[in-house]
């Protein structure tokens, strides 16, 4: 049976490593700060979790990853996966592939989304010449994941371009409704977003792109009174800020290509 190192026990780590051994698997798990989960094996360091594994789920930071590969590798057999599942750039995860020197088989994962209430059926896209074999073991257990075809880094790329959407609109939300407290009109305003969210369909993203393109200079007029606004009620106005600027640059790319 393959053993399966976890590196980093921490919200997502945690939840995993701890459903892959009620699963069946043998794990071992090591973190520097944090205790391992039942049924997991505490390892004394990184390289000491990694010794017999045949996969390394590297769950830590995208802060922590070359070095926790760096410290594993003379303890890694040939051909030992090295998953890495934390969110960063694909530079890193090329970065990972790079430093590993052929002595592991790297595999860009990128968790799509959040861990808790999911544990290891979280959602998984990997990319990698081993993404393969990686899903493979991680299947037996009931992960559910995509395999990408292409290199290392692929998943990382479609996970940042996601997280620019997503996050994002997170960002405009939580500054809409900071605006809306200092004016009295966060109650409001929160029903306003449910309602548009809920009445949201297969069109709006056509409508989102191509009203913005149709109407780019009226709108970059009325994002710049919404971001005064905004600054007059004590608000930094990042994100509608940044929407005027996006407006403005739609609207000079029209004028040029009507020149």
């Amino acid at each position: 049976m393959t053993v399966i190192a976890v590196l980093g026990l921490g919200e997502a780590g945690g939840r995993i490593a701890g459903e892959l051994a009620a699963a069946g698997a043998v794990v071992a798990g090591f973190d520097p700060r944090l205790g391992a989960p039942d049924g997991v094996r505490a390892a004394a360091s990184d390289a000491d979790a990694c010794r017999d594994a045949g996969l390394v789920l590297s769950v830590n930071s995208a802060h922590d990853a070359l070095d926790a590969l760096r410290q594993s590798l003379s303890a890694l057999r040939a051909g030992t996966i090295w998953a890495d599942l934390n969110t960063a750039s694909p530079a890193l995860k090329t970065a990972l592939r790079d430093a590993a020197g052929g002595r592991a088989d790297v595999v860009d994962v990128a968790l799509m989304a959040p861990v808790p209430g999911r544990g290891l059926r979280t959602p998984m896209t990997m990319s990698g010449p081993a993404a393969g074999r990686a899903a493979a073991l991680l299947r037996a257990y009931g992960a559910e994941i995509e395999v990408l075809d292409g290199s290392v880094g692929e998943a990382a790329t479609r996970k940042l371009l996601r997280s620019v959407f997503y996050k994002g609109l997170a960002a405009a939300v939580i500054e809409a409704l900071e605006a809306a407290r200092a004016a009295g009109l966060e109650d409001w305003l929160a029903g306003n977003i449910r309602a548009e969210l809920t009445r949201s369909d297969a069109g709006t993203l056509d409508r989102l792109v191509d009203g913005s393109h149709a109407h780019a200079v009226r709108r970059t007029e009325e994002m710049a009174a919404a971001a005064d606004l905004l600054t007059e009620l004590g608000v930094a106005p990042r994100v509608a800020g940044a929407s005027r600027d996006w407006l403005a640059d739609l609207a000079l790319r029209a004028d040029h290509r009507t020149a």
